[in-house]
């Protein structure tokens, strides 16, 4: 059988994040959505559906998949959306369509699949064969994947069979709790004056992962490779790194890789991409004063999270200035710059927008950005690839209307 992960047609419900991956990228747990369709299908992706933009980066990132390429499968063939949540879930035994509101969650078929070019043609395809109704986890917006993220690393905990210490821990750092729920990767280093309480969960730290004294880690809890706490009070349902520098109090909150978080301050519930730096006491808040749910502005239109606990949207490259306050729910996209005020921001910053002064502009516009970039990718010795910075060349074109309406109205309140 072959595996074929695809986004569907909604792919702008997991933004900002999405703009520089594929759905099928997004972490929840310790791994990527992807990794979870693959060990639910006993498997590696034979090939990967996404927008066409983002070509050239996923092929680089999954170069034993073909992508948006069908023409050399054959046989019979698994489609699985980015959005169905691996865990737990059974792949259909036989040859079946699966939906979930009226978006195709899985298709087992023996049909020949090599002329299907995108989504639109998957479904069109998959609507004549036996249809079925998905059963299992699955993702309608971007924070439905951080919300199940405290479950999701006791999952993956268990999959892994790993535990035990094979890094280097003081005899002043202790394990409270199970000591069969932690697992220590190797050249890891735990200073003393450390607490990794395993009482609500499991606590994974990867190979060469730094925990400096005064840090307290809550179960459950990811930490990726080489990544550092500093004296971090980390609670419960954290997914943080690889590479990523954190301190202050986080809690229940997703960290992409080689992000900074550097100082006090506080993420909660909150979902942060790559190469982010949160200046000193950026913090963010993740419930409503009269506890409510949270509502996020997405497309134009206002969405009820369902939740009263959500926090903030963080795009990749973002940077925020010394004591920056995120209101619940709020959006940061990609590349922006964020200067504080004193007061919370609004709670839709444009991607490549500078916040500055308390109204959004063009600042110094995006070849700024992009120099920006490079030096912060170079200081953790890794250069930014050509089909990167076309990548992002593409997403500031398909998000200039969005943030010339911002700009336009920046403009406006500055009396300009």
């Amino acid at each position: 059988m072959k595996l074929v992960i695809f986004e569907d047609d909604q792919f702008d419900h997991f933004l900002p994040l999405a703009y520089v991956r594929g759905v099928f990228e997004l972490k929840t747990g310790a791994t990527t959505l992807a990794a979870k369709i693959e060990r639910a299908a006993g498997q590696a992706a034979d090939a990967l559906l996404v927008r066409d933009y983002l070509v050239p980066v996923v092929s680089g990132r999954y170069p034993k998949a073909a992508v948006n390429d069908l023409s050399k499968l054959s046989g019979e063939v698994l489609f699985v959306n980015a959005r169905v949540c691996g865990t737990g879930w059974k792949v259909p035994a036989k040859p079946v369509a699966v939906w979930k509101d009226g978006q195709l969650a899985a298709w087992r078929t023996t049909n020949n699949v090599s002329g299907i070019k995108g989504y639109g043609d998957l479904a069109e395809a998959a609507r004549k064969a036996d249809q079925a109704d998905f059963e299992g986890t699955w993702f309608p917006w971007i924070w439905d994947v951080m919300l199940v993220n405290p479950e999701q690393i006791k999952a993956d905990f268990a999959a892994s069979g790993r535990s035990g210490v094979k890094g280097k821990m003081h005899e002043m750092a202790t394990i409270y709790g199970p000591r069969d729920q932690v697992y220590i990767g190797e050249g890891a280093e735990i200073h003393p004056f450390v607490c990794i309480d395993t009482q609500h969960g499991p606590v994974t730290l990867e190979a060469g992962v730094e925990v400096h004294p005064f840090t307290r880690i809550e179960g459950p809890c990811y930490v990726g490779e080489k990544s550092i706490l500093l004296g971090a009070k980390v609670r419960e349902g954290c997914s943080i790194g690889p590479m990523c520098r954190v301190g202050g109090e986080v809690e229940e909150s997703i960290i992409h890789g080689y992000s900074n978080k550097y100082h006090d301050g506080f993420l909660g519930h909150a979902y942060v991409g790559e190469w982010v730096n949160l200046g000193a006491l950026t913090t963010n808040s993740d419930l409503k004063n009269d506890y409510t749910n949270v509502t996020l502005k997405m497309g134009g239109k206002t969405i009820d999270t369902g939740s009263t606990k959500v926090g903030s949207f963080i795009g990749d490259h973002v940077k925020t200035s010394i004591g920056t306050l995120l209101n619940t729910g709020t959006i940061v996209g990609t590349m922006a710059v964020c200067v504080a005020t004193g007061e919370p921001l609004p709670k839709n910053i444009p991607p490549f927008g500078w916040f500055v002064n308390g109204f959004i502009s063009k600042g110094f516009g995006f070849g700024a950005l992009l120099n920006t970039a490079k030096i912060a990718m170079s200081r953790r010795k890794v250069t930014m690839t050509a089909q990167d910075e076309e990548l992002l060349r593409q997403v500031y074109d398909l998000t200039a209307e969005e943030r010339l309406a911002a700009v336009k109205k920046g403009r406006k309140l500055a009396g300009g």
